[in-house]
């Protein structure tokens, strides 16, 4: 009798290698974190080569894809891999079958592989949930050597989106996107980026009012083209009359920051809950 056929497994091997073909662009990487923790290089090698094992694509990112763009380096504690949300179930069962203890941190965007000390982040989604990992964010992937191995890392285009939504109290990577923009601005795309953040276009205007504050003398790194059409849309919201309802979008920078918004003086948060109604 012949062996069951393992679709699951032929879906994931024959969507990898639309990935390899899609993701063939190599990076010459500018630098690499410094890893100074014993024996924390030897676990992100591991790792790297079973989640290459695995079959599932996933990304790079962190510092590890920050330095290979800018050449910042950063001691780095922990190595970061993006995934798709109906993913990352596989990477963390993939892992657990090697021996790997496991971890889901929070179902909205964050898991963990773990073994002694050391850790692998495995990401799907930004902390709020929001700007979830999508086929497109693999896709348009590049390849870089990261600790000797070849491995697919995060595009610059998609990098800059994720990190424009990490402005919590502790933790603030608006030097990040703007290092991105000044040493890869050739490499992003911005039709792509602007419409990845098309619901939050302000955030973008705020980081690029930001980089031409930063850098007076390299304005020319963010298209004419995107100011114009980012300024006009301000310029006719303006116009506009303020929203009905009282609304904190702030969450989706960080969600503690401002929880105090929606638990105590009366707004919405962006998933629509709070507000006058909820606290009564």
């Amino acid at each position: 009798m012949a062996a069951p056929v393992d679709k699951g497994r032929i879906f994931l091997a024959e969507r990898n290698e639309a990935t390899r073909r899609q993701s063939s662009s190599v990076v010459a990487t500018k630098a690499t974190p410094s890893v100074t923790v014993a024996g924390a290089e030897a676990f992100y090698r591991d790792t790297l080569n079973e989640l290459l094992r695995s079959g599932v694509p996933f990304l790079v990112a962190g510092g590890f894809a920050l330095a290979a763009y800018t050449g910042i380096t950063r001691e780095t504690k922990d190595l970061d891999v993006f995934c798709k949300a109906g993913d990352y179930p596989r990477v963390l069962a993939h892992f657990k079958r090697c021996g790997y203890a496991i971890s889901v941190e929070d179902e909205l965007w964050i898991g963990k592989v773990c073994r002694g000390v050391h850790y692998l982040d495995v990401i799907f989604a930004a902390p709020s949930g929001s700007a979830p990992v999508t086929d497109e964010w693999i896709s348009n992937a590049r390849q870089a050597e990261v600790l000797g191995v070849l491995a697919p890392i995060i595009g610059p285009t998609e990098l800059v989106w994720s990190k424009c939504f990490i402005q919590q109290h502790d933790r603030f990577d608006g030097a990040d996107v703007a290092h991105l923009i000044l040493k890869a601005h050739e490499d992003i795309d911005w039709h792509r980026l602007l419409s990845r953040m098309e619901a939050h276009w302000e955030v973008l205007l705020s980081h690029l009012i930001m980089f031409r504050w930063i850098y007076p003398s390299e304005r020319d790194a963010v298209p004419a083209w995107l100011m114009h059409e980012l300024l006009d849309r301000l310029r006719v919201q303006l116009e506009m009359p303020p929203s009905k309802r009282r609304v904190c979008r702030g969450g989706l920078l960080a969600r503690s920051d401002y929880s105090i918004d929606v638990k105590e003086w009366g707004f919405v948060d962006f998933n629509g809950k709070g507000g006058p109604s909820d606290a009564a």
